[in-house]
């Protein structure tokens, strides 16, 4: 039976997808074997990869037991050649990828029968495209990429076409606390895009790495390939050059955004009415919702190079370090809060009047 998420995935014919959890224990492993299991009856070749670590037996951090990821045969892995050791299905090596990892060299392997995996993949960005390209290369039809525990950069679109977000009850607190920090997420994730006449002028900043700064007639300011860790203090000398309210306009940068640059911008923003900032995509901005909403009750506006394509939040009810949510009860109140997400429970039995919504 072909459900509602693989429904979304291949009517929208996305090549790589991600799922990213928001945390451990969320049930993202859930959701990738629902993935492999579909894609297997559809004849469809997959591949899969992971950013971090997943299908050990027991979480490292909190030693409650785990799923395993259940390849099916045919699957294609790229994983650290120490994990071969511990799988559980016949597997054949096709190559190495040249990407070498603490627990080996990545290698590119194929399932010869069903069975459980663990896999680990390559941790940069552009070790983890390597690593989709030789996939694809071995005939990968379609990629799957297993997020990690405080690490996104696998869901930017630089990488992936589309992101599954997996929630669920050990992320802690009531299913109030649960659905909020989701929504949260869901809102930095899926920034608005930038506006063509404003992407065109950013883009030097995007193509050679670093910060921008651009008055308000459109006249560059400032444009250096400067890490993001430093650019605090760039933005605060700038602020002294040109202090005239109004004077700073836009502001773009190609790294991540921590504390440390969101409170120099937020200076900015004080002299500054209705700055703007621009990043990659959101998977950079590494702030609280109530920080971004802050900002934009101000006057403020921040804006996406490149949007990201949100397929769907994924629900486990389940934490196996404390209280558990009523499944159905879930599943009602994150329809409602989280739209128009589409929001579902892979792990649960299918309804026989479900339907893509």
């Amino acid at each position: 039976m072909v459900t509602p998420l693989w429904q979304r995935i291949e009517s929208q014919h996305l090549p790589t997808v991600a799922v990213m959890g928001m945390s451990k224990n969320t049930g993202k492993t859930v959701c990738l074997n629902h993935l492999l299991a579909q894609a297997h009856a559809s004849g469809r070749a997959m591949g899969i990869t992971s950013i971090g670590r997943d299908g050990e037996e027991r979480d490292e951090v909190f030693a409650t037991p785990k799923p395993a990821v259940r390849v099916t045969p045919g699957c294609l892995v790229a994983t650290a050649r120490d994990t071969l050791v511990r799988s559980r299905t016949r597997t054949k090596v096709l190559g190495g990828t040249g990407v070498h990892s603490p627990m080996g060299e990545i290698l590119i392997v194929k399932a010869i029968e069903a069975g459980d995996m663990e896999v680990a993949g390559p941790s940069l960005s552009q070790d983890q495209q390597r690593v989709i390209g030789l996939l694809r290369q071995c005939g990968a039809q379609q990629i799957l990429l297993d997020g990690a525990l405080g690490r996104s950069h696998h869901a930017s679109p630089a990488i992936a076409d589309g992101v599954i977000l997996a929630t669920g009850a050990a992320l802690g607190g009531g299913m109030g606390d649960v659905l909020r920090k989701t929504r949260d997420r869901l809102a930095i994730l899926g920034l608005t895009v930038a506006e063509p006449d404003l992407a065109q002028r950013v883009q030097p900043v995007f193509a050679r790495g670093g910060v921008g700064v651009w008055g308000p007639d459109g006249q560059c300011l400032f444009c250096e390939p400067i890490a993001t860790l430093n650019a605090a203090a760039a933005l605060m000398h700038l602020h002294s050059r040109h202090a005239r309210a109004g004077a700073v306009a836009t502001v773009a940068v190609s790294g991540a955004v921590g504390r440390l640059f969101w409170r120099a911008l937020q200076t900015l923003l004080d002299h500054h009415p209705g700055l703007t900032l621009v990043v990659a995509d959101g998977t950079r901005l590494f702030i609280d919702a109530r920080e971004l909403h802050a900002y934009q009750r101000q006057g403020g506006c921040v804006r996406a190079l490149r949007g990201i394509r949100l397929l769907g939040v994924t629900l486990n009810p389940v934490s196996p370090t404390g209280a558990s949510f009523d499944a159905g009860a879930f599943l009602d109140q994150a329809r409602t809060l989280l739209a128009p997400h589409w929001v579902g429970d892979v792990g649960a039995p299918p309804l026989p009047q479900e339907e893509e919504s």
